[in-house]
């Protein structure tokens, strides 16, 4: 095989990426092929998949990444990045990483940089103790504004004033419009927020979708690669006939990005999200977008479809990666909507979906796929299914 010329020099150590060495053009037949072999597993006709699109960007293509501090072995050398391939609790920094740009690698060597000369620790999360936890860094890659986001516990009182000032003298391609630090001591490896220090700017950034503007903060949900949305997007709105005049649920609406930028001119927009923070964030957005048709409500769908007063013509569904709880996708199907856009970042889930889709009589009329993270093994599918009459 063709060895890749721009091959990460982290990558014989880190688990970002898992695919890297395989030329980008082989990258995508192999997805091709996986798609359609888990479709065909489950005994769906792959007739009507039209293509796979690759990512406008394969290299430096994210916007959002989070950084783990830990070492290489115990009491070692204080490190900021990746967990290398298999080991959990051990930690590469990727000072040179290739899936971020130069902004993200220049934070991450300073704020690396000051937390050794200041012999910050690490948090050990079995003895539950230590200081540092994560790095965020955020950027619009469309505005080219950037927050960056220090996860911490409360076991160090310090003043981060210097190191602000140092983020702020940076010569970054974009611009630094805040540096925030995260309190958080919760016992899990998820990144939860028990208090927010705004050290410098704000803790949130604008990005640009299309012809939208969105406001995410250091924590929200935000498709990773832009140029890849905007196409992921483009096409999701050629595949649905109109939205014009359409009632459209708008389902695991995160922060509303997808039904804004598809369906501004329906007649009415519902859209429903667990996260109470993301469906606030949807209708900041919708006022930010001159988006006046949009209801955004916090919930399970399994439980607030069903106070919905108005029944569907058009059906948008973008879940998590587990895909839909069974009894929440039967309420799904029984709103009766013509026509089901349904985008999935995990086609396994997705295929599982569609069977029960099938038994309510929505038939696939069209897929395709488009790459949203090169080098990794992880697939964005566009679905098309409209209800038999």
């Amino acid at each position: 095989m063709q060895e890749n010329k721009n091959l990460c020099v982290h990558y014989d150590r880190c688990g970002g990426c898992s695919i890297q060495e395989i030329p980008y053009q082989k990258q995508l037949k192999d997805k091709k092929e996986m798609l359609l072999e888990i479709f065909s597993d489950q005994e769906i006709s792959t007739d009507n998949f039209e293509e796979i699109l690759a990512s406008p960007d394969i290299y430096e293509y994210r916007n959002n990444m989070e950084f783990s501090f830990g070492d290489l072995k115990k009491g070692g050398k204080l490190q900021l990045g990746m967990h290398p391939r298999g080991k959990r609790y051990d930690v590469i920094t990727v000072d040179h990483c290739l899936l971020v740009d130069r902004d993200f690698r220049d934070i991450l060597s300073t704020i690396i940089d000051y937390c050794r000369k200041h012999d910050f620790k690490k948090y050990h999360i079995k003895l539950r103790e230590g200081f540092l936890r994560n790095l965020i860094i955020r950027k619009g890659i469309n505005t080219g504004e950037v927050v960056a986001n220090l996860v911490t516990t409360s076991q160090v009182e310090h003043d981060f004033e210097p190191l602000s000032r140092e983020l702020q003298n940076l010569d970054l391609k974009g611009e630094l419009v805040g540096f925030v630090q995260t309190i958080n001591d919760d016992f899990s490896d998820q990144v939860s927020c028990d208090e927010m220090k705004i050290h410098y700017g704000r803790n949130y950034f604008y990005d640009k979708l299309l012809d939208n503007k969105f406001k995410i903060d250091s924590l929200s949900f935000f498709q990773t690669n832009t140029k890849g949305a905007e196409l992921l997007y483009s096409e999701a709105a050629d595949y649905i006939s109109s939205a014009k005049d359409k009632v459209v649920y708008d389902l695991y609406c995160g922060a509303g990005t997808i039904s804004q930028a598809i369906a501004k001119d329906a007649d009415k927009i519902f859209g429903i999200e667990i996260d109470q923070d993301a469906v606030k964030k949807a209708a900041e957005n919708a006022k930010l977008n001159n988006v006046n048709n949009a209801e955004y409500i916090a919930g399970d769908v399994l439980e607030k479809i069903n106070n919905l007063k108005e029944n569907p013509d058009l059906i948008i569904i973008d879940p998590p990666r587990p895909g839909i709880n069974p009894k929440a996708l039967d309420k799904i199907a029984s709103a009766g909507a013509d026509e089901i856009l349904y985008i999935s970042c995990n086609p396994k889930s997705l295929a599982r979906d569609l069977v029960s889709l099938k038994m309510h009589n929505y038939q696939l009329e069209k897929f395709k796929a488009v790459d949203m993270f090169p080098h990794t093994k992880h697939l964005e599918v566009i679905t098309l299914l409209k209800k038999e009459k």
